[in-house]
């Protein structure tokens, strides 16, 4: 048998030191796991503190979903098995790649060692665990049901990573076909219309005014092709610079969401990404008005973080959600409100809400592939247009010459 010293949080968040005797670390995590607390370090007492160097580290790119997956998967096993915080941590910094992320989970397995709460060292990274995620562990930590929360939010990650992956994958054929066109395009303005103006040039023959309007805009756009990149480059940054402040956040999404098709993809993938949210929260214990609170900050369309957070005082009123959601029934696709409804006269709220979830997810997936279908004949017919009017702009008048000249 080896004394420990150890630091472990009981079910309310407290920290409680002690000392107790165990075979090994694991032996003693599962001692205090039946006394209802959560070991997060435990050394033998004649241990000598080692040195600590300082550790600098250059800021990465971002850290990946799917390593964030990863992780939390792998926290979720290790945390059934009654390791210590500090030794999974350990080990999650030794499997993580990304040097932003390494430096994240070292940084909150130092805190941790000092006797942090698990959700106090994490917030302090809120570029890499989001409200979302801290909420749920915090609520974890104090029911000590870390175990299911660390499911939860893998099956909340998996989620929203597969749906933004669908809607990627179907419009990848399209953004060829556009790309295809804008080369093409290049391609005749720069090459072909030059030689095209030299040939009639040559002849000194009247030219007609629809192929002198072709040639003279490919005369333009060939002098001056700066244009052609400064122009949309200055759009979209000022496009940026509006959806940065409220009113032109406001009256981009208000067009938006009257965009027939846009319109729908919009509605139905922001109502999955707050089901699933809500879903996960209160399922994890968060009680209803931060579920919805949490929810609203990941609410990337004006109206629905408007409605979320009117929603939020009007149930701090006493109303339900269903009856507060009404108000908005013109933003929330059809059917959503009232399953809110039945969640709240049954009692299943969650249960309700996951299968709500799923069947909006695949309904984004579903409009996004026909949105795909119906870009790409429009796209195939306007590159057949193009290339008719270029045919008939210059065929045409070569066919007169050369009959001129017979």
């Amino acid at each position: 048998m080896i004394n420990f010293s150890y630091i472990a949080k009981t079910s309310d968040g407290q920290t409680r030191k002690g000392k107790a005797s165990a075979e090994n670390l694991r032996a003693l995590a599962r001692s205090l796991r039946d006394e209802g607390l959560v070991l997060i370090k435990g050394f033998p007492e004649n241990e000598k503190k080692k040195s600590r160097t300082l550790n600098f580290r250059l800021p990465g790119f971002g850290v990946s979903v799917k390593e964030k997956i990863i992780m939390i998967r792998n926290l979720g096993v290790m945390t059934s098995t009654g390791l210590s915080l500090v030794r999974i941590f350990d080990i999650l910094v030794k499997q993580a790649k990304s040097k932003q992320f390494k430096s994240a989970l070292e940084d909150i397995r130092e805190r941790v060692n000092k006797g942090e709460s698990l959700s106090g060292a994490m917030s302090v990274h809120p570029d890499v665990f989001s409200a979302i995620f801290l909420s749920m562990v915090k609520i974890g930590e104090e029911a000590g049901t870390l175990e299911q929360v660390f499911n939860s939010l893998a099956i909340q990650l998996e989620k929203e990573h597969e749906l933004k992956t669908k809607i990627k994958n179907a419009m990848i054929y399209p953004s060829i076909l556009l790309l295809v066109m804008i080369a093409a395009a290049a391609l005749i303005v720069t090459i072909v219309i030059p030689k095209i103006d030299l040939f009639f040039s040559s002849f000194k023959a009247p030219i007609p005014f629809y192929t002198r309007m072709m040639l003279d805009s490919g005369k333009f756009a060939a002098k001056e092709w700066p244009l052609f990149i400064i122009i949309p480059v200055a759009m979209a940054f000022i496009f940026w610079l509006l959806s940065k402040t409220k009113p032109g956040k406001k009256l981009i999404d208000a067009i938006l969401l009257r965009i027939p098709v846009v319109s729908s993809l919009i509605k139905e993938s922001s109502c999955a990404l707050l089901i699933r949210s809500l879903s996960s929260l209160i399922a994890s214990g968060v009680p209803l008005l931060r579920s919805l609170e949490v929810s609203s900050d990941i609410m990337e369309n004006y109206y629905f973080n408007a409605a979320i957070k009117e929603s939020v005082f009007r149930v701090k009123k006493g109303e339900s959600l269903s009856s507060a959601l009404k108000l908005h029934q013109n933003i929330f696709p059809f059917g959503a409100i009232e399953m809110f409804e039945v969640g709240e006269e049954t009692g299943k709220t969650s249960e309700i809400l996951v299968k709500l979830a799923e069947f909006y997810e695949n309904e984004v997936t579903e409009t996004t592939e026909q949105l795909s279908t119906a870009i790409e004949p429009i796209l195939i017919v306007t590159m057949g247009a193009a290339v008719g009017v270029f045919a008939i702009a210059v065929i045409a008048p070569m066919y007169s010459m050369l009959g001129a000249i017979k």
